[in-house]
């Protein structure tokens, strides 16, 4: 009889953790910057690092469209940085922190899996140190002064239908995505329409992981437009005085939380945009930090290159500047799976274990067109193929040799099972170590001075394969504000469905000639980008028809149960 399959929490459980005091000090940490959660988390105050300039090597993990259960990326993400460090080389991870939202949903955690985790998982999973509580409440303190300001007289004429902000959670929860509040009379606030976002849409989020220390932060908070007045004049943050007390809600959050791998590989894991819906990036301040303590810093972006990878190049290499506090990546990671390739090749879900090389076949044009634009911003990339157990033989070879007529340096990676210190990540750490020293001519895909339709049609044409880009009479009003008020120069963050490249989810493999629908456009001055929302994608999801919440539980000695 074969033993059992540990899960991934069981796993994690059975690990013997560093106490984060020595994490902290193999990694060079100053013991004055050292703020520790308990014994196994900590935030770092960068402020108080005594680390010189970044000079770290950024690696972008990104992947090819996914599957609705994900292809591991953050999984092949910590097992890369653990081979990396088992290779000798200084590494630390930067990953984003999960949100409540998907946990208790269906996709999971992101602390990785099998023996390839970040670790308290439960505490990542779960609270952790309560960054995005505070990021929830700042977040909801300042819709509470914009309708007590509305309430108590209203001196900025703010107007109620042209409110651009809205309150979040970070939850699953679409019977709140259109609500009415104020109801019950003049003692109960003015009525009006509103709605909540999840807390990783939120901009506060955005400008949370995009902002270069407090005073950034704080400025940035200033700038953000809440909604406007009777004559559609812009009203911020700063109008209302509110910046001061979002940032005090915020100060301590700001810094990076500290914690490690199953093999003690130092991982910072702060912030937690979602790439469908935002930009999809761990914190600028973690991976800065990050390049001051490692020489190489493996880091993810979010779901397929098309989105995560694209608002990594555009969105935040842009914001770090080119000085040496820059987080443009030096190579790139693209994650492919069997499983992946045989779904954009037409095999239905539920046959995906099944071998089928014709149909890989088939859904190679997605990877391929990944891989494209990865080499469009210049970085040398290599391809992680991440090893399934229904993956044949037959299946992984095929793959190997198509990477190879391609020209792309490709290994199969078992880091799930043979990860945190196995060598199961070898081969990958190795190609990625060759990619580091390859030159990179990293460029950005448009320029800031480009009208922002331009810049629309630009990633919708060149990354997504695009014919031609439609908007709404909504968009199109949107474009022309944004014109008038000046915030033209500005990047653009396309809210798109990850599983197509088009608009339109069912549209798998590599699409072309499509039209992308664009139906609204909000300028988020804070975080310096113009959200861009496509299709039917929404900033508040909805919970599955069996949430994973339903398989967890607490057993009789306090132990969390059901949780992966």
């Amino acid at each position: 009889m074969s033993d059992p399959v540990l899960t991934d929490l069981e796993i994690a459980r059975e690990a013997v953790l560093l106490p984060i005091t020595e994490v902290a000090q193999r990694c060079g940490v100053d013991e004055d910057a050292l703020e520790p959660f308990g014994r196994y988390k900590a935030k770092i105050d960068p402020a108080l690092l005594t680390a010189g300039e970044p000079a770290g090597r950024v690696v972008l993990v990104t992947a090819m469209s996914p599957t609705p259960a994900g292809e591991g990326k953050s999984t092949l993400t910590v097992g890369l940085a653990d081979s990396l460090a088992r290779a000798g080389h200084r590494v630390m991870v930067a990953l984003r922190e999960p949100s409540l939202g998907p946990v208790l949903g269906m996709k999971g955690g992101a602390t990785g899996g099998g023996l390839s985790q970040v670790v308290p998982m439960e505490d990542i999973n779960l609270h952790f140190t309560g960054d995005f509580h505070a990021i929830t409440s700042a977040n909801n303190a300042l819709m509470a002064l914009v309708d007590n300001h509305i309430h108590q007289g209203n001196a900025l004429q703010i107007d109620p239908r042209r409110m651009t902000f809205k309150r979040v959670l970070d939850m699953n929860d679409r019977a709140l995505r259109e609500i009415v509040i104020g109801l019950g009379g003049p003692t109960q606030g003015v009525p009006r329409q509103d709605g909540f976002q999840i807390t990783v849409a939120s901009e506060i989020m955005a400008v949370f992981c995009l902002s270069r220390d407090l005073s950034d932060l704080r400025d940035r908070l200033g700038r953000m437009v809440f909604g406007a007045t009777s004559a559609g004049e812009p009203l911020t943050v700063a109008h209302l005085g509110a910046q001061g007390v979002l940032t005090v809600l915020l100060k301590e959050a700001l810094k990076p939380n500290l914690v490690q791998t199953l093999a003690g590989t130092p991982a910072l894991i702060h912030g937690g945009p979602f790439a469908n819906i935002a930009h999809g990036c761990n914190s600028l301040i973690a991976t800065q930090t990050a390049r001051r303590l490692a020489d190489v810093v493996v880091t993810e972006a979010g779901f397929g290159a098309d989105l995560g990878a694209e608002k990594y190049m555009n969105i935040t290499s842009r914001v770090s500047g080119t000085g040496p506090g820059s987080v443009a990546p030096a190579a790139a990671v693209v994650v492919a799976t069997v499983r992946a390739l045989k779904m954009h090749g037409g095999v239905a879900r539920d046959h995906l274990d099944v071998p089928d090389v014709e149909a890989m076949a088939a859904g190679a044009a997605n990877l391929r067109r990944h891989l494209h634009n990865i080499g469009t911003f210049g970085v040398p990339a290599v391809v992680a193929i991440n090893r399934f157990g229904s993956d044949t033989a037959e299946e992984l070879d095929w793959l190997l040799a198509w990477c190879a007529a391609e020209g792309v340096p490709a290994a199969v990676a078992d880091v799930w099972a043979d990860g945190g210190g196995g060598a199961g990540g070898d081969q990958l750490a190795e190609l990625v170590a060759d990619a580091l020293d390859k030159p990179s001519t990293f460029g950005f895909l448009y320029g800031l001075e480009l009208p922002v339709a331009d810049k629309i049609r630009t990633i919708a044409t060149e990354i997504y394969g695009a014919g031609d880009v439609e908007f709404s009479a909504k968009a199109l009003k949107q474009l022309a504000d944004s014109e008038r008020h000046g915030w033209s120069a500005l990047p653009v963050c396309i809210a798109k469905t990850q599983y197509s490249f088009s608009d339109d989810a069912t549209r798998l493999g590599a699409p072309r000639g499509f039209t992308l629908h664009v139906r609204e456009l909000l300028p988020r001055m804070g975080a310096g980008f113009v959200v861009v929302l496509t299709g039917a994608v929404m900033t508040m999801p909805g919970l599955p028809a069996d949430p994973a919440a339903l398989r967890m539980d607490v057993d009789g000695g306090g132990q969390v149960t059901g949780l992966f």
